[in-house]
């Protein structure tokens, strides 16, 4: 890594944002090879020994995966040209660097994806053959029949060619619109809404929570956490 701005390097541990770190260095609290550190002083991890408040400094390892609760509006790209909001934009600078979506959530969809800088990980969660398990909260219009529901589970055909089954269950229903709990095995392009078009009950609001067994729990819109290879592990083997 070579030598590097303490401040970035207390941030990119993740303990606090890179301005916050330059007020830990003021106060003190930062310190290399047993001596205290200053502001604009450098370091290299792999030669020095960097605590902050005593404790040794623990920087990620060379790969990095991150969950992101999606807000709508917000493309899952690195870059738009046209200068609309992007998901590394909702991340700390000094985490974007290597980072991109494994995957895609529509821009008018919220919910779960997975950044990661990994890219056998990125392979295994996005090549068809894999399989790997979504789960989303789906608010339609209307009351789907029975015989509607089943339709789904079965899988309809999109742009003529078949559909894996759909794990469904419908949750409840409220003032004309019906909040449905879909597990998907394969990822085509705006599959839900498509489906829910072609069966007559619009997409009104729709929510990615899990990936997998990786789960936003109460992950707040527009926030992120690190999630621990012991979470993500499962998800980068064959089934």
């Amino acid at each position: 890594m070579g030598a590097e701005r303490l401040q970035k390097l207390v941030a990119a541990a993740g303990l606090c944002s890179r301005r916050q770190a330059e007020v830990w260095l003021r106060d003190g609290r930062v310190r290399v090879n047993g001596e205290r550190a200053r502001l604009g002083d450098r370091a290299d991890p792999a030669c020095d020994r960097i605590s902050v408040d005593g404790r040794p400094l623990e920087l990620p390892s060379t790969t990095l995966t991150l969950l992101l609760h999606k807000p709508v509006g917000v493309l899952s790209t690195c870059h738009d040209p046209h200068g609309r909001p992007t998901v590394l934009e909702l991340l700390p600078p000094e985490l974007r660097p290597g980072l991109h979506p494994v995957g895609r959530l529509d821009a008018d969809s919220r919910g779960a994806l997975l950044l990661s800088s990994d890219g056998a990980l990125t392979l295994r969660l996005t090549h068809p053959r894999y399989g790997h398990r979504k789960t989303y909260r789906v608010w339609v219009e209307g009351l789907p029949r029975t015989a509607t529901l089943e339709r789904w589970r079965a899988g309809v055909p999109l742009d003529g060619l078949p559909s894996l089954p759909v794990e469904l269950r419908r949750l409840r229903h409220h003032r004309g619109a019906t909040l449905l709990e879909l597990v998907l095995r394969e990822g085509r392009n705006r599959q839900i809404r498509r489906t829910a078009e072609i069966l007559g009950h619009p997409v009104l609001d729709l929510s990615r929570i899990a990936i997998g067994p990786v789960s936003l729990g109460d992950l707040e819109e527009g926030a992120w956490r690190r999630v621990e290879p012991g979470e993500w592990g499962p998800l980068a083997v064959a089934p």
